[in-house]
Protein backbone atom coordinates (compact mmCIF):
# COMPACT_ATOMS: atom_id res chain seq x y z
CA UNK A 1 0.00 0.00 0.00
CA UNK A 2 1.28 3.43 -0.93
CA UNK A 3 0.24 6.50 1.06
CA UNK A 4 0.21 10.15 0.00
CA UNK A 5 0.83 13.26 2.08
CA UNK A 6 -0.84 16.54 1.03
CA UNK A 7 -0.09 19.78 2.87
CA UNK A 8 -0.79 23.44 2.10
CA UNK A 9 1.05 26.47 3.44
CA UNK A 10 0.38 30.16 2.77
CA UNK A 11 3.13 32.75 2.74
CA UNK A 12 3.07 36.52 2.40
CA UNK A 13 5.68 36.83 -0.34
CA UNK A 14 6.02 36.83 -4.11
CA UNK A 15 5.79 33.65 -6.15
CA UNK A 16 9.29 34.38 -7.49
CA UNK A 17 10.81 34.64 -4.01
CA UNK A 18 9.10 31.42 -2.89
CA UNK A 19 10.22 29.62 -6.07
CA UNK A 20 13.78 30.76 -5.40
CA UNK A 21 13.59 29.40 -1.82
CA UNK A 22 12.58 26.00 -3.26
CA UNK A 23 15.19 25.86 -6.01
CA UNK A 24 18.34 27.69 -4.85
CA UNK A 25 20.79 25.39 -3.05
CA UNK A 26 21.92 28.08 -0.60
CA UNK A 27 18.37 29.11 0.25
CA UNK A 28 17.28 25.46 0.71
CA UNK A 29 20.01 25.08 3.34
CA UNK A 30 18.39 27.90 5.34
CA UNK A 31 15.17 25.96 5.94
CA UNK A 32 15.83 22.24 5.38
CA UNK A 33 17.77 21.13 8.44
CA UNK A 34 18.32 18.00 10.47
CA UNK A 35 15.05 17.61 12.41
CA UNK A 36 16.86 16.43 15.54
CA UNK A 37 19.85 18.81 15.64
CA UNK A 38 18.66 21.83 13.65
CA UNK A 39 21.91 21.82 11.66
CA UNK A 40 21.25 22.89 8.05
CA UNK A 41 21.56 20.11 5.47
CA UNK A 42 24.22 20.68 2.86
CA UNK A 43 22.88 20.08 -0.64
CA UNK A 44 23.79 20.37 -4.28
CA UNK A 45 20.25 20.85 -5.62
CA UNK A 46 19.78 22.36 -9.10
CA UNK A 47 16.36 22.87 -10.77
CA UNK A 48 17.30 20.96 -13.93
CA UNK A 49 15.24 17.96 -15.10
CA UNK A 50 17.33 14.80 -14.73
CA UNK A 51 19.77 16.37 -12.26
CA UNK A 52 20.69 14.03 -9.40
CA UNK A 53 21.26 15.70 -6.04
CA UNK A 54 21.86 14.95 -2.37
CA UNK A 55 20.96 16.49 0.96
CA UNK A 56 23.52 15.54 3.61
CA UNK A 57 23.51 15.69 7.39
CA UNK A 58 25.25 13.95 10.26
CA UNK A 59 24.47 10.21 10.24
CA UNK A 60 23.14 8.42 13.29
CA UNK A 61 22.62 4.81 14.32
CA UNK A 62 19.42 4.50 12.23
CA UNK A 63 20.31 6.50 9.12
CA UNK A 64 23.34 7.36 6.96
CA UNK A 65 22.33 11.04 6.82
CA UNK A 66 21.90 11.13 3.04
CA UNK A 67 18.79 11.91 1.02
CA UNK A 68 19.14 11.18 -2.70
CA UNK A 69 16.95 12.76 -5.33
CA UNK A 70 16.46 13.38 -9.01
CA UNK A 71 14.63 16.35 -10.50
CA UNK A 72 11.58 15.17 -12.49
CA UNK A 73 9.76 18.38 -13.45
CA UNK A 74 10.55 22.10 -13.51
CA UNK A 75 7.75 24.49 -14.52
CA UNK A 76 9.02 27.82 -13.17
CA UNK A 77 7.47 29.38 -11.08
CA UNK A 78 4.50 27.05 -10.57
CA UNK A 79 5.56 23.40 -10.25
CA UNK A 80 8.62 21.45 -9.14
CA UNK A 81 8.87 17.70 -8.68
CA UNK A 82 11.69 15.39 -7.64
CA UNK A 83 12.35 12.04 -6.04
CA UNK A 84 13.30 12.05 -2.35
CA UNK A 85 14.87 8.84 -1.12
CA UNK A 86 16.71 7.33 1.79
CA UNK A 87 17.45 3.64 2.17
CA UNK A 88 14.71 1.59 0.53
CA UNK A 89 12.16 4.43 0.71
CA UNK A 90 11.89 6.57 -2.43
CA UNK A 91 9.08 9.10 -2.61
CA UNK A 92 8.05 11.72 -5.13
CA UNK A 93 7.77 15.31 -3.91
CA UNK A 94 5.72 17.77 -5.96
CA UNK A 95 5.47 21.44 -5.05
CA UNK A 96 2.73 23.57 -6.62
CA UNK A 97 2.80 27.34 -6.14
CA UNK A 98 -0.29 29.49 -6.67
CA UNK A 99 -0.62 33.23 -6.24
CA UNK A 100 -3.50 34.25 -3.97
CA UNK A 101 -4.99 37.63 -3.10
CA UNK A 102 -3.31 40.24 -0.90
CA UNK A 103 0.31 39.32 -1.71
CA UNK A 104 0.03 35.73 -0.56
CA UNK A 105 1.20 32.54 -2.23
CA UNK A 106 -0.14 29.03 -1.56
CA UNK A 107 2.47 26.29 -1.49
CA UNK A 108 1.02 22.80 -1.94
CA UNK A 109 3.15 19.77 -1.13
CA UNK A 110 2.28 16.30 -2.37
CA UNK A 111 4.54 13.43 -1.30
CA UNK A 112 3.67 10.07 -2.85
CA UNK A 113 5.01 6.54 -2.40
CA UNK A 114 5.03 6.50 1.41
CA UNK A 115 5.05 2.90 2.62
CA UNK A 116 3.33 3.02 6.03
CA UNK A 117 1.50 5.22 8.55
CA UNK A 118 4.54 5.91 10.78
CA UNK A 119 6.48 7.11 7.71
CA UNK A 120 3.50 9.28 6.70
CA UNK A 121 3.35 10.82 10.18
CA UNK A 122 7.12 11.40 10.15
CA UNK A 123 6.92 13.10 6.76
CA UNK A 124 4.04 15.30 7.94
CA UNK A 125 6.00 16.32 11.04
CA UNK A 126 9.20 17.00 9.08
CA UNK A 127 7.64 19.05 6.27
CA UNK A 128 5.45 21.00 8.70
CA UNK A 129 8.55 21.99 10.69
CA UNK A 130 10.58 22.79 7.58
CA UNK A 131 7.80 24.85 6.02
CA UNK A 132 7.57 26.84 9.26
CA UNK A 133 11.32 27.45 8.97
CA UNK A 134 10.76 28.40 5.32
CA UNK A 135 8.46 31.20 6.47
CA UNK A 136 11.31 32.59 8.61
CA UNK A 137 13.78 32.23 5.71
CA UNK A 138 11.43 34.19 3.41
CA UNK A 139 11.33 37.05 5.92
CA UNK A 140 15.13 37.47 5.79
Amino acid sequence: MSLTLNLDFQYTTTIEKLWNALTDSGKLAKWIANIHTGVPMENDFQPVVGYKFQFRTQPNEWWDGIINGEVLLVEEPNRLSYTWGSGDEVHTITWTLQELEAGKVNLHLEQTGISNAPALNGAKYGWSKWCGDLEQALAQ
